[in-house]
């Protein structure tokens, strides 16, 4: 199970490091490159997203990787058959994260079959809520994936309690309002914030959002279990290549 894969690193770790890649950018080979350097720099767990052209929860930065893996051609059965290759060759877990209408239109449960039959541990559908999340609830509990669900700022603790009866693995705290790759203030409300969804949860906190530095890394000790890097990777492999996501990994630690 994904949890206790968690809490097994945790208890050699004080905090693990979740990475973030688009499948399909800057090509398909490129992203096994990527994963290959991350998992050589110490990574925990990673999440591949499979591109989708409305990425609403996305700033910039990844909007922009989701858009050119689409104008290169990737596909889902592209991006499965990759998750299913570094899947079964690093031993670390790999989750799934895209957006609802891909799962739709490939069939929900279809999906999730592949991804069980791949190896893959689990899925981040942001967009979509438990309420309206039945057959996928169903069909990741039928293979034993876990569902990761997500926290925000503005989700109250009851709320909070509620969404955390539907997830497994950990639950995924958003550090804003907000998209993915802009400024967040590492700070006392985030910390306040960090302190409820604690309260709300007995399941691992993962923080994404804005972490850019070992600072920020550092500031999240102690409050969450996983640190989330996205945008940030991105940036550094546009700017000095795929070798250079490496070395910033190790950095952090």
């Amino acid at each position: 199970m994904l949890e206790s894969y968690l809490r097994n690193r945790l208890d050699e770790k004080d905090i693990l490091l979740m990475t973030h890649i688009v499948l399909g950018y800057p090509s398909l080979a490129d992203s096994l490159r990527i994963v290959e350097a991350m998992v050589e720099a110490g990574v925990d767990l990673m999440e591949l997203q499979i591109p989708f052209s409305e990425p609403t929860a996305d700033g910039p930065v990844i909007v922009r990787a989701n858009q050119r893996a689409l104008g290169a051609g990737t596909t889902v059965e592209d991006c499965l058959k990759l998750a299913e290759t570094v899947a079964h060759t690093y031993a670390i877990p790999f989750l799934i994260m895209s957006y609802y209408n891909i799962l739709f239109r490939y069939g929900v449960r279809r999906f999730v079959t592949a991804m069980a039959h791949d190896g893959l541990r689990g899925a981040i559908i942001p967009d979509l809520p438990p309420e309206e999340g039945g057959e996928y609830l169903d069909a990741m509990q039928a293979h034993n994936l876990a569902p990761i669900l997500i926290f925000s700022p503005t989700t109250a603790l009851a709320r909070m309690r509620y969404i955390a009866t539907f997830g497994r693995g950990f639950i995924y705290c958003v550090a804003r309002k907000g998209v993915t790759g802009a400024h967040t203030d590492f700070s006392e409300d985030l910390a306040a914030y960090l302190r409820r969804c604690r309260e709300a949860t007995s399941l691992p906190l993962a923080l994404g959002f804005g972490i850019k530095a070992k600072a920020d890394i550092d500031f999240l000790k102690g409050k969450v279990d996983i640190a989330v890097l996205g945008s940030q990777t991105i940036r550094i492999m546009e700017a000095e290549g795929i070798g250079a996501v490496g070395d910033f990994i190790r950095r952090l630690r």
